[in-house]
């Protein structure tokens, strides 16, 4: 099925446009698979970024060792980087929903166990990233935006 795939995304034939229709549906859902659950570093999201711009450039025919530069590409291909974004919408929306339920997932997702913290630098969690991505204070008022359905989709 890879060459296949292969076949049909790097064709000339087809448009640039039918191409990336078929790599959102794809290729993308599986390089997303449990992404809510993602702890995104900046190390993670620059080769998130890195493997988005490799589709299109293979995409395109365009060879790594060319000096053609990301903007370039992605004016050619008329797209924007979107792949970070759809992660993080995808885990504000599951965060949303945990935090809503109020079970023993909403204990994990925050990290409010009992008991000592061990040593060293704290771990990053979900609800951090969250919220700097999404611009709120804190993660206790996010917390509490997800309490409200309309406020929170409307923040998404």
């Amino acid at each position: 099925m890879f060459k296949r795939m292969k076949n049909i995304l790097t064709n000339p034939h087809i448009s640039i446009k039918t191409r990336k229709r078929v790599l959102e549906c794809y290729i993308e859902p599986i390089l997303m698979y449990g992404c809510e659950t993602w702890i995104i570093s900046k190390q993670a999201q620059g080769r998130l970024e890195a493997t988005e711009m490799r589709f299109l450039r293979r995409m395109m025919r365009i060879s790594w060792t060319a000096k053609k530069p990301n903007d370039t590409v992605l004016s050619e291909t008329k797209t924007k980087r979107a792949l970070i974004n759809k992660i993080r919408k995808r885990q504000a929306t599951f965060f949303g929903h945990i935090m809503r339920r109020e079970r023993q997932e909403h204990l994990v997702t925050t990290g409010m166990f009992m008991g000592r913290r061990g040593r060293g630098r704290l771990c990053e969690k979900t609800p951090d990233g969250l919220a700097s991505w999404l611009g709120v204070g804190s993660t206790v008022e996010m917390i509490k935006m997800t309490r409200e359905h309309d406020v929170w989709w409307g923040l998404i």
